[in-house]
């Protein structure tokens, strides 16, 4: 709560205080004595006074700025707690959007780990089933038997139906060993057109 402060006029006392001296001059002993303490201590009741006043008006002045300075600190906090709660939600946004596209890049990278697993399993026994039916027509082709050309084109015919028709249902085996069989064939056609020249 705020007193009211109540300015003293221009110098009020100096009248006071002339008038006292002047009676204090006209009358003597202890009485004259009175007058004249009673004029310094209303001069330096004066003086306090003014001085009071005007400590008081700085200390006012003191306060308007201190609030004035409060209120700009709890404005300028308020933005800065605004501005960090901003941040930490955009940092809590950032933080799970990289959570999220780690999951999936490890997720996609274990598929395509299993993805070429299959493949490398799936290619080592394709490559021995292979080996396998290389060593078929090498014995077969130890054991040549005398076809006519006729029956051998015939034949190669059916192996191109054969395997047209096992690529279409995705047999990858089947489809080699027809595609292996219309190669034998062939080389046995060019040999036989080679001896002919010969």
């Amino acid at each position: 709560m705020s007193a009211t402060v109540v300015p003293l006029p221009p110098n009020p006392s100096s009248e006071t205080i002339d008038f006292l001296r002047r009676m204090a001059s006209m009358v003597s002993g202890r009485n004259g004595e009175m007058l004249l303490r009673a004029a310094s201590l209303i001069e330096q009741l004066g003086r306090r006074a003014m001085s009071a006043e005007r400590l008081y008006h700085q200390t006012q002045e003191e306060s308007t700025r201190s609030t004035e300075l409060r209120e700009a600190a709890e404005l300028a906090s308020d933005a800065m707690v605004g501005q960090i709660e901003a941040l930490r939600s955009q940092l809590a946004e950032v933080t799970a959007a990289a959570a999220a596209e780690r999951a999936a890049f490890d997720a996609e990278r274990t598929k395509l780990l299993g993805l070429m697993q299959h493949a490398e399993s799936h290619i080592g026994k394709l490559t021995s089933e292979l080996d396998s039916l290389r060593a078929s027509v090498d014995s077969f082709n130890e054991t040549v038997v005398s076809v006519p050309i006729e029956v051998l084109r015939l034949a190669r015919t059916q192996f191109d139906y054969l395997s047209s028709g096992f690529a279409r249902n995705g047999d990858v085996i089947s489809q080699a060993m027809s595609e292996i069989g219309g190669f034998a064939i062939d080389q046995a056609l060019t040999a036989k057109k080679t001896l002919d020249k010969g």
